[in-house]
C-alpha cells in the first residue's frame, strides 16, 4: 500500500458516509466517541460542553465527510481528534471572552495563554493514549510512579538501554504537544 493511502477502514468509512449510511454514522461514534468526549472536557472542564462538541464534531462528519484528506490528516482517528480539539478550543475562547467582557474585561493574552495551556494539554493527552503501549508504559512507570530508567527496566521486564530508548522516545513524542500552532478556526 502507498504511503499516501489510507487504512483500508478510513476509506471504507469515508465512502459509506458519503453515501449517507446513518450506521456507518452509529459505527465511527461506537469507535470515537469516547476519545471525542474526553478531549473536548479536557479542554473545557465541563460535562455539557463536551457533550455539546461531541455532537457537532460529529455532526460536521457527518455532513463533511469529503473534507477529510488522508494525505493531509493522517488516519481518520487523527482527523476526528484535530476536529474535536479545534472546537473545543473555539468554545473556550467565546466562554472565557464572555466572562472576562461580564467581569469588565480583561486582558486577552491571559485568554490566550489559558486556551494556549489547554490545547497543549489536550494534545499531550492525546499523544500519550496513540503511542504504542512500550511507549506509554514506560512513560507511566517514570512519571506516575517516579522510577529511574533502571527501575523501570526492572519493571517492565526489558535491558535498560530499551527503557532509555522507550522513554526518550515517548518524551520526543510529547514535546510535539506544544509544537503546533493554534489556529482558531472552528470547525
Amino acid at each position: 500500500m502507498a504511503k499516501d493511502t489510507p487504512p483500508r477502514w478510513d476509506r471504507k468509512m469515508q465512502q459509506r458516509l458519503a453515501r449517507g449510511e446513518a450506521a456507518a454514522l452509529g459505527e465511527l461514534y461506537d469507535r470515537f466517541a469516547s476519545l471525542v468526549h474526553n478531549t473536548a472536557h479536557r479542554v473545557l472542564d465541563d460535562d455539557s460542553a463536551a457533550d455539546q462538541v461531541t455532537r457537532e464534531v460529529f455532526g460536521y462528519v457527518w455532513e463533511n465527510p469529503d473534507a477529510y484528506d488522508p494525505r493531509r490528516e493522517g488516519s481518520m482517528r487523527s482527523w476526528i481528534a484535530k476536529l474535536t480539539r479545534r472546537q473545543a478550543v473555539h468554545r473556550l475562547r467565546q466562554a472565557e471572552a464572555k466572562a472576562y467582557a461580564a467581569r469588565g474585561g480583561g486582558s486577552t493574552e491571559e485568554l490566550e495563554q489559558k486556551v494556549r495551556r489547554a490545547a497543549v494539554s489536550a494534545r499531550a493527552d492525546f499523544i500519550v493514549q496513540s503511542m504504542p503501549a512500550p511507549l506509554r508504559a514506560a512513560l507511566e512507570l517514570a512519571y506516575f510512579q517516579r522510577r529511574d530508567y533502571r527501575q523501570t527496566a526492572a519493571d517492565l521486564g526489558v535491558t535498560e538501554d530499551e527503557a532509555r530508548r522507550r522513554l526518550r522516545l515517548g518524551l520526543q513524542l510529547l514535546s510535539t504537544a506544544n509544537t503546533r500552532p493554534l489556529d482558531g478556526r472552528a470547525l
